[in-house]
């Protein structure tokens, strides 16, 4: 955890760049509520997601490379390995 305005108050020390909400001994975003609030005006909907087809596990998940290249070409993405680089300069050159 890093906190650029870690004193940002001079009297007390602590932060002063980001608030938050504690519920009991859990922690609650200010965000949380903003989103919540989104949904509930309609603004964003939300949708179950099957995990075969959850595409935030390319950039959250560690997974293996058959998963990273069915997930890639899903987002129309092109996953480069050594070998393709190369010919890729290979071809510029050309």
């Amino acid at each position: 955890f890093a906190d650029a305005d870690h004193a940002g108050c001079q009297d007390t020390r602590r932060s002063t760049s980001g608030s938050v909400q504690f519920l009991r001994e859990r922690l609650i975003s200010w965000s949380y509520h903003f989103i919540k609030e989104q949904v509930k005006n309609g603004v964003i909907e939300l949708y179950f997601v099957n995990t075969e087809y959850q595409l935030a596990d390319l950039f959250t998940k560690a997974l293996g490379q058959d998963r990273i290249e069915v997930l890639t070409n899903k987002l129309g993405m092109r996953s480069f390995t050594p070998e393709t680089l190369k010919q890729l300069m290979n071809e510029e050159d050309e």
